[in-house]
């Protein structure tokens, strides 16, 4: 099965500290799209699963217009703040083979390295990393490529 984790890219600072809506900027519209544009041709996605925050789910709208019929699961374990662990229990419950994961700092990396065994490694705005793994646990996958704009 492949995973696919995606940071979002750049956001606008919080607005009277409210971190929820904060939008994408323009370099993070253009992240975002490069990113999308690498994974078009890399992916087969059967599900898209994001969080609610806006800054993640604009990330998620570029890489959507490559795959317009693929159905968005909103998941509320995927904050910044969230349970890496508890964020894998989650994906692991999901019955498809191929599902593209955009979420935040730390989280994103945390389940990373949970999933990989290896150190944490922050991932950059808008970055993607695929993993190939048997099922989705601790320690059994394996990072397979990874992309990071220019931009």
């Amino acid at each position: 099965m492949q995973l696919t984790l995606v940071r979002h890219g750049e956001a606008a600072p919080p607005v009277n500290g409210n971190d929820h809506k904060r939008p994408l900027t323009e370099r993070g519209h253009a992240q975002a799209e490069q990113t999308a544009d690498f994974l078009k041709d890399m992916l087969k996605p059967d599900i898209f699963v994001v969080s609610p925050l806006l800054r993640a789910q604009e990330t998620l709208a570029h890489i959507q217009k490559y795959f317009s019929d693929v159905n968005v699961l909103i998941c509320d374990k995927i904050k910044p703040d969230d349970d890496a662990k508890q964020a894998i229990d989650w994906l692991a419950q999901l019955p498809f083979e191929n599902i593209v994961v955009v979420c935040h700092m730390n989280v994103v990396a945390h389940i990373a390295e949970q999933l990989t065994n290896e150190n944490f490694h922050p991932y950059a705005l808008a970055e993607a990393r695929i993993y190939e793994q048997s099922v989705v646990a601790q320690g059994l996958s394996t990072q397979q490529t990874a992309f990071i704009p220019t931009v």
